[in-house]
Parts: structure tokens; C-alpha cells; sequence
């Protein structure tokens, strides 16, 4: 596959399980080496120079455990210390009320609820002012308050120039808050564009009017595409 994320641009990766959205994260981060190919943060080449290319860069996972004794003031203080951001117990609360937290920040990350920790997890993965930030499925399991909390925070990031490239397979999240979404399956790169843009680019293939009940939706072109089949 061959993307390219703008900057200040919110870019969805979508597809099936098993197709490949997190090993294409997991490349970017340099997890896992690509077999053939190139990768770039901005100018850096992130084989030849990991260190430089992950200061870069920002990560959210799927799940993430912070150290269980320590109270999320105290992880918060941690992090910016393994990132080398000074920061103030002052900044720190600061940045706990940004994000709703200003009342649990004596609280342990164990003891926050699910959209809490993936706040402090955002947070966390951008307090060193990353221009790249990489969201693995950043709002699954979460309720709709809570989903709409954290499309509201990724935004602000958006808006501040960085860009963002996140995992979802919400389609209603896609449409929410990317400018940009790409299908892929089973390792390649099936279709990209804005949400409009895949449906009007589709919404006459005989696989995607197949799957379609009235109107054609991104689900309709999704499912289309990449098959009815329960992945595993």
C-alpha cells in the first residue's frame, strides 16, 4: 500500500480484522520491519534513525497499563520525564483539567473509568508535542458521552496542525471525524478518499449495491468490498 497523511489532516484506516491495520501502525512505529518498502516521518527515515523518528511520534494502543501504584499526577510527572517535558506539579494539573481529570488526579489509573484512561492514555501519548500521532481503535468499548469526549480532544489536535493517523472500525466515527479514511484487506490498499468521496465512488459497484439497503452508506461500501464474511 502507498499513503500519504497531510498535515492537520485526520486519516481512518479501516478494514476487517486481520487486515492489516495494526501491523501497518506497528511498521510506522517501528514494531515490526516491512518486508519491502519505505517509511517517512516527515524527512526522517525511521530504520535509519528510530530515536529521532519516535520523538516524532506519539502512540495510543488499544489497551495501555500504566503502573499500577502510582496516582495518574504521578504518571503524567513520569512520562514528560522519559520525554524530557518539564513540567510544574501545577502544569500538570493544568493539563489533568484540560482533559476532565482535574478532580482524580490522586485517583490510580485502575480506579478510572474506561473513558478516563483513554484520556489519560491520549494525553500521555502527546504530551511531548508529537507532529504524528498514531490512535489504535482509540474509542472502542467506549460509551457515546465518552466517544464523543475523545473525538472532541483528537480533534483539538487536528487543530493545532498535527496529523493524525487512527485505526476505527466505526464507520460512524470515520465519517465523524476523518478527512480522509482508506479501506484495506488482507494487507492491501482497496480505496481511499473522503467518507462522501468513497460512496459516491462506489455507489454503483454491483458488490456494494448488493449489501445495500436503500441509500448507500460508508457500511455499504465497507462491506462491499471487503466481503460478509465474520472475520476472527
Amino acid at each position: 500500500m502507498s499513503l500519504e497523511i497531510n498535515e492537520g489532516e485526520i486519516f481512518g484506516l479501516l478494514g476487517p480484522n486481520g487486515a492489516g491495520k495494526t501491523s501497518t501502525l506497528s511498521a510506522i512505529e517501528g514494531l515490526v520491519r516491512p518486508d519491502s518498502g519505505s517509511i517517512r516521518i516527515g524527512d526522517i527515515d525511521p530504520g535509519a534513525n528510530p530515536t529521532a523518528a519516535k520523538a516524532r511520534m506519539g502512540v495510543q494502543l488499544q489497551s495501555t497499563s500504566f503502573q499500577s501504584d502510582l496516582t495518574i499526577r504521578e504518571i503524567v510527572r513520569l512520562y514528560a520525564g522519559l520525554y524530557g517535558v518539564p513540567l510544574t506539579r501545577a502544569e500538570i494539573d493544568d493539563l489533568l483539567a484540560d482533559i476532565h481529570l482535574e478532580e482524580e488526579v490522586s485517583k490510580r489509573f485502575s480506579q478510572l473509568s474506561g473513558g478516563q484512561q483513554k484520556r489519560v492514555s491520549l494525553l500521555i501519548a502527546t504530551i511531548h508535542n508529537p507532529p504524528l500521532v498514531l490512535l489504535d481503535e482509540p474509542t472502542a468499548g467506549l460509551d457515546p458521552q465518552a466517544r464523543r469526549q475523545l473525538w472532541d480532544r483528537i480533534e483539538r489536535l487536528r487543530d493545532t496542525g498535527r496529523s493524525i493517523l487512527l485505526t476505527t472500525h466505526s464507520m460512524e466515527e470515520a465519517q465523524a471525524v476523518c478527512q480522509r479514511v482508506a479501506i484495506i484487506d488482507r494487507g492491501k490498499l482497496l480505496t481511499v478518499d473522503t467518507p462522501a468521496g468513497l460512496i459516491e465512488k462506489h455507489k454503483d459497484d454491483p458488490r456494494v449495491r448488493k449489501v445495500a439497503h436503500g441509500q448507500v452508506t460508508l457500511d455499504d461500501v465497507f462491506i462491499g468490498l471487503t466481503g460478509s464474511e465474520l472475520r476472527d
